[in-house]
């Protein structure tokens, strides 16, 4: 039983594999050049599909946070900030406070960073979040 390369992509999408059913005719020249077992060549179908859910759930959640701007925490000038030192956005950075399910309340004069903090702050929640996720898919 011999099946085209457009019903097994037919096949993976239909499995919800859509992105791996994009990807199939390049990791299958791969394989073939770099003479894989079957074992190396489902292992990377299947992280090239991980990969990709992670980086399509990452854009998804920085569009329904619709940030002002993308600005991330390392770019804050702490220096400029006399209220703020470094050790105390490092210590914000950790979120201790949202494990403790802490608020966290904002400050300060017009123009001195609040926006670009709480901005930097979610988008570093965002890919956290998803280091997280992945490092607990991996220890399953």
């Amino acid at each position: 039983m011999t099946q085209s390369l457009e019903q097994l992509q037919q096949q993976l999408r239909t499995l919800r594999l859509s992105e791996t059913a994009n990807h199939l005719p390049s990791l299958i020249q791969e394989a073939e050049s770099q003479d894989w077992t079957y074992r190396t060549f489902l292992e990377h179908l299947t992280s090239y599909e991980l990969e990709r859910r992670d980086e399509k759930l990452i854009e998804k959640r920085l569009k329904w946070a619709t940030f002002p701007f993308y600005k991330t925490i390392d770019a804050f000038q702490v220096d400029e900030q006399q209220s703020l030192s470094r050790r105390q956005i490092n210590q914000l950075k950790e979120f201790t406070w949202l494990d403790q399910l802490f608020n966290l309340i904002i400050l300060g004069p017009p123009g001195v960073g609040k926006t670009h903090l709480a901005t930097g702050l979610g988008i570093k929640a965002v890919f956290c979040k998803q280091k997280v996720q992945r490092i607990a898919r991996k220890n399953t």
